[in-house]
């Protein structure tokens, strides 16, 4: 759009967002607990993103509870938790029909993304992510730019995805959905798109493999991140405005000998209450769960018929079950958390950091973990970095103070748009 026309600014979910001055990327890297970044930048092996951050920022945010990848893209997105958008998981029951759905339909999305005002005022935009499922969710309501997923690169056309040919646009192959080679695959993507067509903003999301296989510091955590570091290279030597964030954290949730540290709260209240009187939901359940056999830190529990009212009493009894972190009623998690009402259980269960909550024992397939269960969702698991490649002029361009709010992993693209000192 020409610069005679474009609008100074756009609005999107009651903030304010400056039109960008140069390209603007966020990366969103899957599952990346602060200590891969540190771990990788102390073996020498990020030497572009320490080079970034002596010339930029470096601060600590906290994702969206659940600290899953859903809530929290989308918070990213929208630059709003999950009360506003509507995303509180991956897997719910849909209060209409009664029955557990996956959300990644964009018939959830309860609010718009900052891409789609962005395109839609006359912005060049492109996002790019690793999973097919986040695509459609991120690039709903988008008036044209680029939109696809590594997942599906090979099914890419320009009327739906706003380029044929990815995988000769990228020269990548088409990588496998469970390895590093997608989400390299993104982030080559993006250096690709910003040498070509110069996005005024582009969102690349990765995918959290690696992480849930191999903990930080690791050879094959330090290979992944060595990799991340030369396209973050890239990015910012082609002038980018560049932020790179994380949807969530990662932790070990195993014992000594390598088991899965598992409460199978369903088997629990199956016995406390009978059969068909609650329904345990794990809103970290996908179609992508060989990795992490739909175990995370966070769980509601709908309570049916005279089960109903029993809430009150359930809650101390679960929250003295060994490894669990929190136990809250419905309207006392929305307030905390930021979510949808309408699409929690009756009880939120939050696990302790080397704590998983399952359903039954019986109902998770455990048999495509082949190393031990690392896995992500609760409070421990919140933290995660903020960088741009540009100091802050804002207040947070100190570290907060302890004990003092930290900012919010969704508050990256007003950071990045609004709150970054001139270059």
């Amino acid at each position: 759009m020409p610069a005679a026309v474009r609008p100074d600014a756009v609005s999107v979910n009651g903030r304010r967002y400056a039109w960008p001055a140069r390209p603007t990327v966020v990366v969103c890297l899957d599952g990346s607990e602060p200590a891969y970044t540190e771990a990788a930048i102390a073996a020498g092996l990020m030497r572009n993103l320490a080079r970034i951050i002596a010339k930029g920022t470096s601060l600590l945010a906290e994702a969206v509870i659940p600290s899953f990848t859903n809530p929290n893209n989308l918070s990213i997105a929208c630059g709003a938790p999950p009360a506003v958008h509507g995303i509180s998981g991956n897997f719910f029951i849909d209060p209409e029909s009664g029955k557990a759905v996956m959300m990644n339909d964009p018939s959830f999305l309860r609010a718009p993304t900052i891409f789609a005002a962005f395109s839609q005022a006359g912005a060049r935009v492109a996002v790019v992510t690793a999973k097919d499922k986040l695509r459609l969710l991120l690039g709903h309501g988008m008036a044209g730019g680029v939109c696809l997923s590594a997942e599906r690169a090979d099914k890419a056309a320009a009327a739906t995805h706003g380029l044929d040919d990815a995988l000769g646009f990228v020269g990548l192959p088409l990588p496998d959905v469970y390895s590093a080679a997608l989400s390299e695959f993104v982030l080559a993507a993006g250096v690709r798109l910003l040498e070509r067509m110069r996005p005024d903003l582009m969102y690349l999301s990765t995918t959290d493999y690696i992480q849930h296989k191999h903990a930080p510091g690791s050879a094959e955590a330090n290979a992944f991140y060595a990799m991340v570091d030369r396209h973050l290279g890239a990015l910012d030597a082609l002038g980018a405005t560049l932020a790179v964030t994380a949807d969530h954290g990662m932790n070990d949730k195993h014992d000594a000998t390598g088991r899965p540290n598992v409460l199978y709260l369903q088997d629990m209240l199956d016995g406390w209450l009978g059969a068909g009187a609650s329904t345990v939901i794990l809103p970290i359940t996908d179609p992508y769960v060989v990795h992490h056999g739909a175990l995370g830190s966070f769980a509601t529990v709908h309570l049916h018929g005279a089960a109903a009212g029993q809430g009150a009493a359930l809650l101390p009894r679960i929250a003295a079950l060994a490894g669990i972190d929190l136990v809250l009623p419905r309207d006392a998690a929305c307030a905390r958390f930021g979510l949808p009402p309408d699409r929690m259980g009756d009880l939120v269960v939050i696990s302790a950091r080397h704590m998983t909550v399952g359903t039954s024992a019986a109902a998770h397939d455990l048999s495509g973990l082949d190393a031990p269960l690392r896995s992500h969702g609760g409070l421990t698991e919140q933290i995660v970095p903020m960088i741009f490649n540009r100091p802050l002029a804002v207040p947070l361009a100190a570290p907060p103070a302890t004990g003092a709010p930290r900012p919010r992993n969704y508050d990256v693209f007003a950071l990045a748009l609004n709150g970054l000192a001139p270059n």
